[in-house]
């Protein structure tokens, strides 16, 4: 059940991002992943989400490259389907396109100054949260089961995280509860 919520919260935001126009990219796009229909004179490139190709062998190199294993619920989300953009409420996940997610999320985790204050004290980065911060796993804590709470980290107050979601799946039904109040 937990599994359908995921890929049901997923596919409603990515259907509505499509429904307003903003499944759009100043920049090429995957060929999987483009209008077949847009007229190739356009500046603006039209992208569609698709079914997921991620396997578990390239999660598993993600993982033994940062020491830590994700929830099961966030391998979930990334084999469900690949995106350009997906906002819900303040969180703008990190693009997960067809032949470059692996790059998006590395470039993610491991970007430069970020390294000693997050992944070197065990928090990965995984969505950018508003315009000034980042939402990370917190691999501290729940190793057994792997099902970190999420916490976020202001990147003005570097040595400070604060306790946001009890984990990914809440997280998402939390953001979605928080998107469909905000638009009622």
């Amino acid at each position: 059940m937990k599994e359908q919520t995921i890929k049901n919260i997923i596919d409603t935001y990515l259907t509505k991002w499509i429904n307003i126009g903003l499944n759009q990219k100043l920049r090429p796009i995957e060929v999987e992943m483009s209008d077949p229909n847009q007229d190739k004179k356009e500046e603006y490139r039209i992208w569609h989400p698709i079914e997921s190709k991620v396997t578990d062998m390239e999660i598993k190199e993600i993982e033994d490259r940062i020491g830590h294993n994700f929830p099961n619920d966030y391998k979930t989300f990334l084999k469900h389907k690949h995106f350009y953009e997906l906002q819900i409420s303040e969180a703008s996940f990190c693009e997960h396109p067809i032949n470059t997610w692996r790059k998006s999320l590395t470039e993610m985790i491991f970007n430069g100054y970020l390294t000693e204050f997050l992944i070197d004290e065990g928090y990965i980065p995984f969505i950018n949260w508003s315009d000034w911060g980042l939402l990370c796993f917190d691999t501290n804590r729940n190793k057994d089961d792997k099902n970190y709470p999420v916490v976020l980290w202001d990147h003005e107050r570097a040595d400070q995280f604060e306790d946001k979601y009890k984990d990914f799946y809440d997280l998402l039904t939390q953001l979605d509860k928080e998107e469909r109040k905000n638009i009622s």
